[in-house]
């Protein structure tokens, strides 16, 4: 199971500079994100290497954020793979929230992040359906 780092922050230039060099300073990777805006607040989802210790610093420096669980499934890099994937959720009966992009490092292939309810129950669905979760 992956946690997903989620930091609400204001809309303004360089927001998104401090917030990474935040991590940087604590030499924390960041492995794949999402940044949704908004007119003055936007919301940056993120899968760091090490998120208890992200959020604390970010704390720290003054941003709200919290620490989720989230799906990540691996998939090969070919035309139609997210599509089958979320046909099989839609089959499973599962609504998406909200759904990234990242990369296995180790092998290069992509991973799908995304966050639904019943994460566990989801989890194991997609298992036993020959999904790679990582």
């Amino acid at each position: 199971m992956l946690q997903q780092l989620t930091i609400y922050a204001e809309n303004k230039k360089g927001t998104l500079e401090q917030i990474t060099r935040i991590l940087l300073e604590r030499n924390i990777n960041i492995l794949g994100s999402m940044t949704d805006d908004g007119a003055e607040y936007g919301v940056n989802r993120m899968v760091v290497s090490d998120p208890a210790p992200a959020m604390e610093e970010l704390k720290k420096a003054g941003y709200v954020c919290s620490v989720k669980d989230v799906i990540g499934v691996e998939v090969e890099d070919k035309v139609g793979n997210l599509n089958a994937l979320l046909k099989t959720l839609l089959q499973m009966n599962i609504n998406v929230h909200y759904l990234y992009l990242s990369f296995n490092r180790d092998s290069g292939l992509p991973i799908m992040v995304f966050h639904t309810e019943d994460i566990w129950e989801v989890e194991d669905g997609l298992r036993n359906k020959g999904y790679r979760v990582v």
